[in-house]
């Protein structure tokens, strides 16, 4: 025998805005309208997994131009601002790389290798920074260097898939 799901009333009183309510509100968790809307529209979600599998689903079929817009709602690792992003992104991003606030030397070597990143892939870096000191992330960075840009691209789409599962999850105050 199953037991029922209890009730998520973020999640609840979240199926019942409208349209664009709904997508402005659950925008922060991703930065992909696409996403956005695409979570919108498969709407309602009895629980909070319903919603955390949808968000795979939606994002798995978006097209790289939609997960650019998602990675460009992240500032750089080490820095505070993005290119295009919410309120409540950047301030879920501060926290999410509260652990990166390591030594000067490794915020200038920070700095160096997203630039080279950049450079290279024409987007910044994108990691699920969560628990992640500066130090590790600048060496998962480093090796990140070495992919070529389809396959880095396919991880930078998997490091953006895990941040919106722990923004859904801080969302919906769900552990």
């Amino acid at each position: 025998m199953t037991l029922p799901h209890p009730v998520n009333t973020v999640l609840e009183n979240w199926n019942r805005l409208e349209q664009e309510d709904a997508m402005q509100t659950i925008l922060p968790c991703n930065g992909s309208k696409a996403w956005a809307i695409g979570m919108v529209n498969a709407r309602s979600f009895e629980n909070p997994e319903e919603c955390f599998a949808a968000s795979d689903k939606v994002w798995a079929a978006l097209t790289p131009a939609d997960w650019q817009q998602a990675f460009d709602s992240h500032p750089r690792i080490g820095e505070h601002k993005a290119k295009a992003a919410t309120d409540k992104s950047l301030a879920w991003s501060a926290g999410e790389q509260s652990a990166a606030s390591d030594a000067d030397k490794i915020k200038a070597e920070l700095a160096g290798a997203n630039k080279e990143y950049e450079i290279k892939f024409g987007r910044i870096f994108i990691v699920c920074a969560t628990g992640k000191s500066a130090a590790e992330m600048l060496a998962i960075l480093k090796s990140r260097l070495a992919n070529d840009p389809a396959t880095e691209l396919k991880e930078a789409a998997e490091q953006q898939r895990q941040i919106t599962q722990l923004r859904l999850r801080k969302w919906l105050g769900v552990s």
